[in-house]
């Protein structure tokens, strides 16, 4: 069986196989429709919110993928199982390096 995938902030398309992983998919189907980085879960590169459709996810790292993220539907492509097509956007990776921390100096 294969499920039809929509990444509406770019404007494509790609099919997934069952059992297949959604980022892997992407690959083959030669699209750029998702920002790739490590490809195993750690870099959070993938970073993307399902907004329709059934999946499954292999186990993601919190530090990309807050619980209360991953139940509001964001999760790493590189972990997630279709099981019915899905709707999704990308280009949800925040560079944590790059986010200004508010210090206040008390004496």
């Amino acid at each position: 069986m294969n499920y039809q995938i929509l990444v509406t902030n770019r404007e494509q398309t790609f099919v997934v196989k069952q059992g297949e992983l959604l980022l892997q998919a992407m690959e083959k189907a030669c699209q750029q429709a998702i920002n790739v980085g490590c490809r195993g879960g750690g870099c959070g590169l993938c970073k993307v919110k399902i907004l329709q459709g059934r999946y499954q996810t292999k186990r993601m790292s919190k530090a990309h993928i807050s619980a209360a993220e991953q139940a509001s539907g964001f999760a790493l492509a590189c972990r997630v199982f279709p099981e019915s097509d899905l709707v999704i956007e990308s280009d949800h990776f925040e560079d944590q390096s790059k986010q200004t921390i508010q210090v206040s100096v008390v004496k």
